[in-house]
């Protein structure tokens, strides 16, 4: 703290005085009363994403309240009525969010593995694409997705209806794959 020093002119003695700001005993806002009933720290944030960060901290990190009982989809049961955790969706369906998107499903080409008009998907751009798992591919420019199959040193984007043929993954049909589908999200 910077400080001032006066002499007395009648005893010779110094006082020592403040100049100006600085702490202050019993100023300020007292900690933890603020609107998030904690202490709060400054952080520098990139001025083009200071909307999201707000938008964040106000959702509480978009944590949603996990029941602790499950619902019957047949008869209905007894359901407890307290919260088991509050969950955070992005950390449940994403695991690498810098890896990540979100892309809409369009068309019924994989009605049979429960992907429909609408869904939302989750793609891992990270995620390994193997044998068996769901992908998003561009072919001929054309963004689609199928499943991932390769039998007998072929490879395929194997669709989830029969209406649908399989597409032949080679040279020729110029298929690139952006990322593995980890979770879909329906909207009722």
């Amino acid at each position: 703290m910077k400080q001032a020093s006066k002499k007395s002119s009648a005893t010779g003695t110094s006082n020592v005085t403040p100049i100006h700001g600085g702490k202050r005993q019993g100023a300020g806002r007292p900690k933890g009363s603020g609107r998030f009933g904690e202490i709060t720290e400054r952080v520098r944030v990139p001025a083009s994403l200071v909307g999201d960060v707000i938008r964040f901290v106000e959702s509480k990190a978009f944590k949603i309240p996990l029941y602790s009982a499950t619902v019957q989809a047949g008869s209905p049961a007894f359901a407890d009525d307290h919260v088991e955790t509050r969950m955070d969706l992005n950390a449940h369906l994403v695991r690498k969010p810098e890896e990540t998107f979100l892309v809409r499903a369009a068309g019924d080409s994989m009605i049979d593995a429960n992907i429909r008009d609408g869904d939302l998907l989750v793609v891992d751009r990270a995620a390994a694409p193997k044998h068996g798992k769901i992908v998003i591919a561009a072919v001929d420019g054309a963004l689609t997705v199928k499943f991932l199959i390769i039998k007998q040193g072929r490879t395929y984007l194997m669709p989830a209806n029969p209406e649908y043929s399989p597409i032949p993954v080679n040279p020729e049909t110029g298929v690139t794959i952006w990322g593995v589908v980890t979770s879909s999200v329906r909207e009722h």
